[in-house]
């Protein structure tokens, strides 16, 4: 949502989930990649830098909450070299105080706009305005030669992203939808580029680079469906041999356009279920999605080989012990090949922030990582919430169902025995909780 997220490993099972996400889910930054483009095509050389101090005239800084004070000490020292620095994101836009001791600039909006004044040779200083560009058809194409490099990817059996290999691009700016949590839309309003471009996009990345895992970074990749369909289609008339996954919403997906995006080279799929609770969902601003269509897009997935990753929010104002409990169980039920479980965070900028600003009770901005509480819940204490985190991740994980979903496991069979295994390893995950926390999560 460009605030960052970083899960700071608290038990083995949450180790293991983040050693694996900075393994498949090290993507470079599309916005530094349409940052390279813009002063590419405008005649300046472009150097990255992942914190080595480089030599240069202008540093743009892609900014975070989660890794701020980082970003402000390079910034420190790259401005000591001599180098103006200028910070770019949401982060910086929306909390420019935590930058703008070590900034010569910081771009207010998207920051396209800006970037052509500073290609030009426009000296920006202070908070400098960066209107959204509303023809994203007139971007160049990200450059990727200075970020990604010629990247080695490794297939793994199973897993819908390769190992290394993989590069982001963009559909779409912004979110149609209006959930009061969610940073997406705060930046910029829903715009789309043209299924001509795109395709341009995918036929320039595939002639330079070769076949690649694609990962569509829209938030709600499926939201018009003739679109996704005519992409398809191209996908397919131009011969482009990439894969890619993509997010959205279940509703907006149905069995003939999973087939067709399946058979264009659609391999993973994220969406978000956040809570099993629909009351709890409307109240933050999110349309639920009924129960019966979430199972019936999970199992059109399935039959295609399709890997779906659910993402469940933690500690809404109305949740309990009780109710998170049983959206744990229905995240297990569900299905879905993977999920990850977050504790609701109230991000500057949001709605949400906005209400729940009186019962914000952490100081340190790099806590607000998605994992960690960071506010007065109703009815759980901070301890109780990050136990129900970690209760999430073991249960959801540490079941031998989760590896036959991974291993694609369908025979009645073997599933009714793996059934049994999964009640009896459920029964022991309960008897070890109780012990660490009185009230454990029901089975």
């Amino acid at each position: 949502g460009g605030y960052g997220s970083k899960l700071r490993p608290f038990s083995r099972v949450t180790g293991v989930v983040a050693t694996l996400k900075r393994r498949f889910h090290d993507l470079p930054s599309v916005h530094l990649a349409y940052a390279a483009a813009l002063a590419k095509k405008a005649g300046h050389n472009v150097v990255a830098s992942t914190g080595e101090l480089v030599d240069g005239d202008v540093a743009l800084v892609l900014s975070s909450l989660v890794d701020f004070r980082r970003e402000t000490a390079w910034a420190r020292a790259m401005r000591a070299r001599g180098v103006r620095v200028g910070f770019l994101g949401l982060t910086s836009q929306k909390l420019p105080q935590l930058f703008e001791a070590d900034a010569d600039f910081i771009i207010d909006g998207e920051p396209e706009a800006a970037l052509y004044r500073l290609m030009a040779g426009e000296k920006l200083t202070g908070m400098v305005s960066s209107p959204q560009i509303d023809d994203l058809d007139s971007l160049p194409f990200p450059e990727w030669e200075a970020l990604a490099g010629a990247r080695r990817r490794f297939r793994v059996p199973f897993s819908g992203r390769p190992a290394g290999g993989s590069l982001p691009v963009l559909a779409s700016r912004s979110c149609p939808e209006f959930c009061t949590y969610c940073p997406h839309r705060i930046q910029s309003k829903y715009r789309t580029r043209s299924v001509s471009n795109i395709l341009d996009e995918l036929s320039f990345l595939q002639d330079l680079r070769g076949p690649l895992h694609i990962v569509f970074r829209d938030p709600l990749f499926s939201q018009e469906r003739d679109r996704v369909l005519e992409l398809c289609d191209g996908i397919r008339s131009r011969a482009l041999s990439h894969t890619f996954e993509c997010e959205t919403r279940l509703d907006r997906l149905d069995d003939q356009l999973l087939t067709t995006m399946h058979a264009a080279g659609l391999r993973a799929m994220s969406f978000g279920v956040e809570s099993v609770a629909p009351t709890t969902l409307k109240k933050v601003g999110r349309r639920p999605i009924p129960e019966l269509h979430q199972r019936a897009v999970l199992a059109k997935c399935r039959e295609l080989g399709i890997v779906t990753a659910a993402f469940y929010v933690l500690g809404f104002g109305e949740d309990t012990w009780e109710s998170i409990s049983a959206t744990i169980d229905y995240s297990v039920d569900l299905g879905s090949t993977v999920a990850q479980f977050k504790i609701l965070t109230p991000y500057p900028g949001t709605p949400l922030y906005k209400r729940m600003e009186p019962t914000v009770t952490e100081q340190d901005w790099e806590q607000f990582d998605g994992f960690t509480p960071t506010f007065t819940h109703p009815t759980l204490s901070a301890q109780e919430l990050k136990f129900l985190l970690g209760s999430a991740y073991t249960r959801f994980y540490m079941r031998p169902s989760f590896l036959a979903n991974y291993l694609r496991i369908s025979s009645p069979a073997l599933r009714a025995v793996i059934n049994t295994l999964d009640a009896r390893v459920q029964r022991r995950h309960a008897r070890k909780e109780a012990l660490l926390l009185p009230r454990s999560a029901a089975c």
